[in-house]
C-alpha cells in the first residue's frame, strides 16, 4: 500500500499465555468505567458458522498484504525447545497453503528453531515482520522469496509487532520488561524504546498520520499511548484485562479486546476516558476494525465465536460461530480471516475461519 495512503494497523492479540505455553495471569487494579451496555437482541442469535478450511498446526496469528494479496500466518507447536514453526503464505479466495517458510534453527543440538507469533507486513518494503517470542527478538523475511532477511535481539518476550509504513517504523511491544520498541524499516536498527515500569505491553496499533503508537497494557488496564516528540508515555485507562487493540480510520478512537471482562471497550484517544463497554463473549482476545464500514469484529477465545459489533451503537449485532480457541483477526477487503486453535483439521492442524463483515 502506498505511504501516502491513511493505514490504521492493529495486531490484536494471541494470549501471553498461549505463546508462554502457560496460565494467563492478570495483575493491576481495574479503572472504573461507564455502565456497560446491554448487548443488541442480535447478538443473542448465532449466525451460521464461518467457513473455515484447515491450515497447519500452532497457528497464532495473521496479517494481509494488500500488495500481494496473499494472507501470511505464524505457526509454532509446543513449549522450548520449539523445533517446529512456520511462516505460512496463504491463499486469501481458496484458503490453502501457498507456501511455507521454516525459522532459522537456533541449537543445533536440540534443533530449536527461531519461532514466530506476532505478525504484521510492510507492503512498502515487500517484507513480513514476525516476533519470536522465545528468543526475545523480532525477524524480518521477505515477501517475494520467504527468506529470513535479520533477527533484531532485546525485546524481551516479544509479543505483537505492527508496521507504521508511512514512516518507515516497525513496533514491537516488550511484554517482559514494560517497552515499546520502534525499528527503522530500512536499515532495521533501532531507533526509538519506550518503557512503563510494571507494565505489559500486548496488543499494538499504530496511527500512521500521526505516527503515534499505542499498546495495551494487560498488567495495569490502561492504553499505553507512545507520541512523535512526547517526553514520557500517556497513559489511558480501558477495560480489564486488556489484550488487543485497534483503531479505525480516523485514529480517534480506540477498542480494546477486555480477555478477564469479556467485553470491548470504546475509547476516546482524545478525552482519554472509556465511553462505551460492549459484552461479547468469554475469553475475548483479539479486536480489528474494518475501515470500510467502521464494524468491529471481536474473537471470543472461551466462547468459541466472533462478535460483530456497531461501535456508534454500542451493541452486538451479529455473533458467529467459529472452531474452537479463535486466536486473531485480520479484516481485508470486508472480509474478517480468524485463526483458530481448535486442532480439528485431518492431521490436526488449526483453521482458517472465513467471515463476511457486512452482508
Amino acid at each position: 500500500m502506498s505511504s501516502l495512503t491513511l493505514r490504521i494497523r492493529r495486531l490484536a492479540a494471541t494470549a501471553v499465555a498461549v505463546a508462554a505455553g502457560g496460565t494467563l495471569t492478570l495483575t493491576g487494579a481495574a479503572h472504573a468505567a461507564p455502565a456497560t451496555l446491554a448487548a443488541h437482541p442480535a447478538a443473542r442469535d448465532e449466525a451460521a458458522p464461518a467457513a473455515a478450511a484447515p491450515l497447519v498446526k500452532g497457528l497464532y496469528q495473521s496479517a494481509y498484504s494488500e500488495r500481494n494479496h496473499v494472507l501470511w500466518a505464524t505457526a509454532a507447536v509446543g513449549r522450548p525447545p520449539v523445533t517446529q514453526s512456520a511462516l505460512v503464505k496463504v491463499d486469501p479466495r481458496s484458503m490453502k497453503v501457498r507456501a511455507s517458510y521454516a525459522p532459522p534453527v537456533t541449537d543445533q543440538a536440540t534443533g530449536a528453531v527461531e519461532a514466530v507469533y506476532g505478525i504484521d507486513v510492510d507492503d512498502r518494503h515487500d517484507t513480513v515482520w514476525t516476533t519470536n517470542t522465545r528468543d526475545n527478538s523480532v525477524a524480518v523475511y521477505s515477501q517475494r522469496t520467504g527468506k529470513h532477511l535479520a533477527t533484531l535481539p532485546g525485546v524481551h518476550h516479544a509479543r505483537e509487532v505492527v508496521v507504521d509504513e508511512r514512516h518507515h517504523t516497525a513496533w514491537a511491544s516488550g511484554f517482559g520488561d514494560g517497552t515499546l520498541v520502534a525499528f527503522d524499516t530500512r536499515t532495521y536498527k533501532e531507533k526509538k524504546r519506550v518503557t512503563v515500569e510494571g507494565a505489559g505491553p500486548a496488543g499494538l496499533a499504530v496511527n500512521e498520520r500521526t505516527g503515534t503508537a499505542y499498546a495495551t497494557d494487560l498488567n495495569g488496564n490502561q492504553i499505553i499511548e507512545a507520541a512523535p516528540g512526547a517526553k514520557k508515555p500517556r497513559l489511558i485507562p480501558t477495560g480489564e484485562g486488556p489484550i488487543s487493540l485497534a483503531l479505525p480510520r480516523d485514529g480517534r478512537t480506540a477498542y480494546t479486546a477486555d480477555q478477564k471482562a469479556g467485553t470491548v471497550s470504546v475509547v476516546d484517544l482524545r478525552k482519554g476516558s472509556v465511553v462505551t463497554t460492549v459484552p461479547t463473549g468469554e475469553g475475548t482476545l483479539a479486536v480489528a476494525s474494518d475501515p470500510r464500514t467502521g464494524t468491529v469484529a471481536v474473537a471470543n477465545r472461551t466462547a468459541a465465536t466472533v462478535s460483530l459489533i456497531d461501535p456508534r451503537k454500542g451493541t452486538v449485532v451479529r455473533t458467529v460461530p467459529t472452531g474452537a480457541s479463535p486466536n486473531h483477526i485480520e479484516i481485508a477487503r470486508g472480509t474478517a480471516y480468524v485463526v483458530d486453535k481448535s486442532g480439528t483439521g485431518p492431521q490436526g492442524e488449526d483453521q482458517l475461519n472465513r467471515i463476511r463483515v457486512t452482508r
